[in-house]
């Protein structure tokens, strides 16, 4: 029977050569090690938040993102209302959508900075005209006699007002009538939303949730927070019923200041948008993609065409009902700035566990084949410069090009681990080993980073080939006679 006094001794050298609790020892590292990797990714999240409020700086005082809405003919009305036994007469409106919409104009970009951050600012000349032609107003459940013609007015909707640098005038009949401020009700436009600003992180998950056809609506379609332009008013008297059957033309000419990106709503029966701009970076965004596109080395130029059967809303509606949304049919243009440091960032930082994983596999094999024990403190040291890559790769990414940022972060975090695995383990070929599973692990993820299609695919064939090194590696190593005591690096 083995003496109690050589039980501790011999459980700690069960503990010092096991493989078995030294492999349960480095996934709980690995676990360990996730921890800091998702502060990492939080930490892109809030860089990139930093940079979107420094966009919305930008626009703030230039012009936001803007979305065109209207125009609008609109036509007030007496109704009854029957409240607690009273009768009283309030004012409705009757909202009538144009029959033809054509838009055509040029964005004229420019970037601007603010701190580290860059935005890009645009200027819209935008040309639009189209033509009216109501039907009969028994078929819009309004009587005639209830109208109040010469209060007609046309409503034009725009995100942000301030962008506006000329003087706006409509051009109704071949006759001219000033846009003013403000609309007697917000209900007389559409609800809808300009284009957010986004780092490009999430943009792609967000961007298909919010032009999806039945995404977030209730049953009107109106959407969740029933958003909707800033309106100008310009009046169109008109006689009588027999006038308002007439066809009407309009025409408009808009100087507008915006940035980010540029939505058209499709109120037309045909709506069309003609957009071009000196910008080799556009992203047509939206419920609709051009039939035309040409894309440049410098510049762009699309064409959009849009009818009524393509939208889930009607022609006219009345004050009293639920307003449309238009959320789910409008399209246009963002400028983007090419620069997509944030996203790519974020999807390295996915692979983080990847050369985590590879590189203790390397320090394991070190100590089973090589009979070198290894300290879980020195696996953790390596572990944490491993995660700073990330920081650093961020950190960089923001004052130089991605890929010279990636490199420098790549050399730097493998001649740190190199060094300190040469330095500790004393041998020049698992130190060697160590920068070349690294740089390779390194490499492949730089070159997933750069696809977009096929990411996965090669991502997968990648795994798949990883994993069959290591089969390879350790097909011949004896399990239970792989450790020995061997002297442990200090």
């Amino acid at each position: 029977m083995q003496p109690l006094a050589s039980l501790p001794a011999r459980a700690s050298s069960w503990a010092r050569n096991s493989v078995t609790l030294k492999l349960l020892l480095i996934g709980f590292l690995l676990l360990l090690l996730l921890i800091p990797s998702n502060m990492v990714e939080g930490l892109i999240t809030e860089r990139a938040a930093s940079r979107d409020e420094a966009t919305e700086a930008i626009g703030a005082q230039w012009g936001g993102p803007q979305l065109l809405l209207g125009p609008v003919l609109v036509l007030p009305y007496a109704a009854t209302q029957v409240e607690q036994g009273q009768t009283t007469t309030v004012t409705r409106y009757l909202c009538l959508l144009p029959d033809t919409l054509s838009s055509r104009g040029t964005l004229t970009p420019e970037r601007r900075h603010r701190g580290i951050y860059e935005a890009v600012v645009y200027r819209a000349r935008l040309h639009v005209q189209g033509v009216f032609q109501a039907p009969p107003l028994a078929d819009l459940g309004v009587s005639p006699a209830a109208v109040r013609w010469p209060e007609a007015f046309v409503a034009l909707g725009i995100s942000d007002l301030k962008g506006i640098r000329n003087s706006l005038n409509l051009r109704w009949d071949g006759q001219a009538h000033p846009f003013e401020p403000g609309l007697p009700s917000g209900e007389v436009l559409p609800a809808g939303s300009a284009p957010s600003v986004s780092t490009q992180v999430n943009t792609v998950v967000e961007e298909r949730h919010r032009y999806a056809k039945f995404a977030g609506g209730n049953e009107e379609g109106t959407n969740e927070n029933g958003a909707t332009a800033n309106g100008l008013n310009a009046l169109v008297p008109l006689p009588n019923a027999a006038a308002l059957g007439q066809r009407h033309t309009f025409a408009f000419d808009l100087d507008l200041n915006g940035s980010n990106g540029l939505l058209q709503a499709p109120l037309g029966r045909q709506t069309t948008l003609q957009l071009s701009a000196p910008w080799a970076d556009p992203s047509f965004i939206g419920a609709f993609l051009p039939v035309r596109r040409s894309l440049g080395a410098s510049q762009f130029a699309a064409d959009w065409r849009v009818f009524h059967l393509n939208r889930n809303y009607p022609q006219h509606w009345r004050t009293e009902d639920s307003r449309p949304s238009v959320d789910a049919s409008t399209f246009g243009v963002r400028l983007l700035v090419p620069v997509n440091e944030y996203q790519k960032t974020m999807r390295a930082a996915k692979y983080a566990l990847l050369p985590l994983a590879l590189t203790f596999l390397v320090f394991f094999f070190v100590e089973v084949l090589n009979r070198r024990r290894i300290h879980p403190f020195q696996y953790l040291l390596v572990g944490l410069a491993l995660v700073i890559f990330y920081v650093l790769l961020l950190a960089l990414a923001e004052h130089m090009p991605f890929d010279a940022a990636y490199a420098v972060a790549t050399l730097t975090i493998v001649g740190l681990v190199t060094a300190y695995a040469a330095a500790s383990l004393r041998q020049r070929r698992p130190a060697l080993a160590t920068a070349g599973v690294l740089a390779l692990v390194y490499g492949f993820v730089f070159v997933v980073l750069q696809l977009q299609d096929y990411a996965l695919l090669v991502g997968s064939l990648g795994l798949v080939v990883v994993l069959a090194a290591v089969m390879f590696l350790s097909r011949n190593i004896d399990w239970y006679t792989a450790t020995e005591p061997a002297p442990e690096v200090a």
